[in-house]
């Protein structure tokens, strides 16, 4: 499987969090998975980090790396892939995190509900 994680599930992996589901930590766990994070991911957590809304490692390109998850930039295919997608949440970082894993056809690992709206593959996290 091709995993890409929201920014609540690297956090909770990275923290051994209890609120990460068994079936999420069993996905990232397996060795045969290739783990995605996207650089909307780190672009939030430093956001919300500086507005002291989180914590996370200080070195998160280092933690990445530890856990053998690879790097997702963020394309143009990416950006132009929005336009089409509709409404259902507001939330620019998950907006993008969705047209990532659809583009790229990766299994979203997360909590938000509101994800279930859109066509695409989801792992509860």
């Amino acid at each position: 499987m091709k995993l890409l994680l929201d920014t609540h599930t690297l956090l909770w992996w990275l923290d051994d969090n209890p609120k990460l589901s068994a079936e999420a930590r069993e996905a990232i766990g397996n060795s045969e998975n290739e783990v995605y994070i996207s650089a909307v991911t780190a672009w939030e957590i430093i956001i919300k980090k500086r507005l002291g809304k989180l914590r996370a490692p200080a070195r998160l390109d280092r933690e990445i790396t530890a856990h053998r998850f690879e790097p997702l930039s963020i394309t143009l295919a990416h950006a132009l892939a929005l336009d089409r997608l509709p409404d259902h949440h507001e939330d620019p970082f998950d907006r993008m995190l969705i047209v990532q894993a659809m583009v790229e056809g990766l299994m979203l690992v997360t909590r938000d509900i509101n994800i279930r709206k859109y066509p695409v593959a989801v792992i509860e996290a």
